[in-house]
């Protein structure tokens, strides 16, 4: 039964559009809070979900806005000082906490917190984790970082004392707490998918990101898991730090969650193993090895908190996904628009791979927007040149806040498309949105696969390539 909603005070949530922060004011709602929330202008998917809260929500920051007079404001991490709501909570000397403090505090201490660590694939094995365990009857709760198609929601509590599915992210918690936000998490199992160099506006090196992992770590009780990837030497590495009981999973013949991809007709099959012997047959409508990879994960969870396999072979065709994950969004004139919310150059690489499996002979052009904070950098330059470089057809979108990257340290995208031009491929960068959308309604053709990668708006140009196709 999940808790009962008494009224347990006033919440506040500054920065209520981020996705982790919708999903924590659905928890703070279910549990009774009386929620209110304030941001910036926001964009679909998160538009919808933050409208989809039926609270109060004001449209840009003012101190004004706490004037309702919360017990609490929950601070996310895109604040700063100057922001008129933190520099009010700070004047008044308002009761303020982070997210992943709030969640600490509020949520995870009464239940059975599973942590999904990791640079990729967090998102969607979080997501599989919380619909296997669903499946198999364990009432979980969880939250999941995107906006999942299995639920109705990204977040729920759950039954109070079971399982609570978390994405754990490396990123810093907020302006006053530059901890790893998945310190905070108390995990009794934790799940490290892949560790890579990434968000280099907040580690120096990989070292930094290996030693935040680490520290998760001395956190999961002797009793409990540590469940690392096998086939990416940074997550395995870990195992050497746990303090409590470790397994591996993966397509490496010694993973103890062994994956194995099979054909079946026009459906493929992905054959689990548990100590060399078959656990399950999963028939779950994913693309890619990356995503099986991802699967293989959420099994060894369902496995190790006793879930049935059979149940869970089951359901695994009804397995949905997440928005923005190799997500259809328009088919127009013989042509097929994804987005995706690839912006890492390993991710970019394996969701070219995985668009190349599921549409195979298709001509695929990638559309990227460079808009994180590492990749508006030159630091992954020539990576982002060789995985765009798997596409055919490669515009380079306008760069994310260019104005505040000094020119010597600025992604280079005339160099990029040189370099993808020089792999033999047609590259092309862009100034301003409306190039992109005018060039491909002029030249795109039946069967091609328009592939978006970005991790935010792209200057709308989801909409309008719809907009452009209702009117053709």
């Amino acid at each position: 039964m999940q808790e009962t909603a008494n009224r347990r005070g006033r919440v506040h949530f500054s920065g209520i559009g981020g996705t982790a922060m919708v999903a924590g004011a659905r928890l703070a709602l279910e549990a009774g809070w009386e929620v209110r929330g304030s941001d910036n202008p926001l964009y679909a998917p998160t538009s919808l979900m933050v409208e989809a809260l039926g609270v109060p929500v004001f449209t840009g920051y003012s101190a004004t806005n706490l004037d309702w007079g919360p017990d609490c404001v929950v601070i996310g991490n895109v604040l700063s000082r100057g922001n008129p709501e933190v520099e009010a909570v700070l004047d008044r000397r308002l009761r303020y906490m982070s997210l992943p403090e709030w969640l600490k505090e509020h949520v995870l201490r009464p239940r059975r917190p599973v942590v999904i660590c990791g640079t990729h694939g967090k998102t969607t094995t979080t997501a599989l984790a919380a619909f296997m365990l669903e499946s198999a009857g364990l009432a979980p709760g969880f939250l999941i970082g995107g906006q999942p198609l299995d639920f109705d929601h990204p977040a729920r509590l759950g039954r109070g004392g079971a399982p609570f599915i978390i994405e754990g992210d490396e990123y810093d918690t907020a302006f006053f707490d530059k901890r790893a936000k998945f310190l905070h998490y108390v995990p009794e199992i934790a799940v490290v998918t892949s560790i890579e160099f990434d968000h280099g506006d907040i580690y120096r090196d990989l070292g930094e990101i290996e030693l935040a992992f680490q520290r998760m770590l001395r956190q999961i009780p002797k009793s409990g898991w540590l469940i690392t990837c096998a086939d990416n030497p940074g997550s395995a590495a870990l195992a050497a730090h746990s303090f409590s009981n470790t397994a591996t999973y993966g397509f490496d013949p010694r993973a103890e969650w062994r994956g194995e991809i099979l054909g079946d007709g026009d459906q493929t099959v992905l054959r689990v193993y548990r100590h060399g012997t078959r656990w399950a047959d999963l028939r779950i409508p994913l693309v890619g090895r990356h995503n099986f990879q991802n699967a293989i994960a959420a099994a060894a969870v369902a496995g190790t908190l006793g879930a049935s396999p059979e149940l869970i072979e089951r359901a695994a065709p009804d397995f949905k996904g997440v928005r923005r994950r190799m997500e259809v969004f328009l088919e127009a004139g013989g042509i097929t628009f994804v987005d995706d919310f690839a912006h890492h150059p390993t991710a970019i690489r394996e969701t070219i791979d995985a668009a190349r499996m599921r549409w195979p002979g298709r001509r695929l052009w990638a559309l990227f927007e460079p808009r994180s904070n590492t990749v508006v950098t030159r630091r992954f330059q020539g990576e982002l040149a060789d995985g765009l470089a798997r596409a055919d057809e490669v515009w380079l979108g306008p760069l994310y806040r260019a104005e505040t990257i000094a020119e010597p340290e600025r992604l280079d995208r005339a160099a990029m498309a040189n370099s993808i031009r020089a792999a033999g491929h047609v590259a092309h960068v862009a100034e301003a949105v409306e190039e992109i959308v005018a060039d491909v309604s002029r030249r795109a053709q039946p069967g091609d696969v328009m592939l978006i990668m970005s991790n935010g708006a792209f200057g709308g140009i989801y909409d309008r390539f719809r907009t452009l196709y209702s009117n053709a």
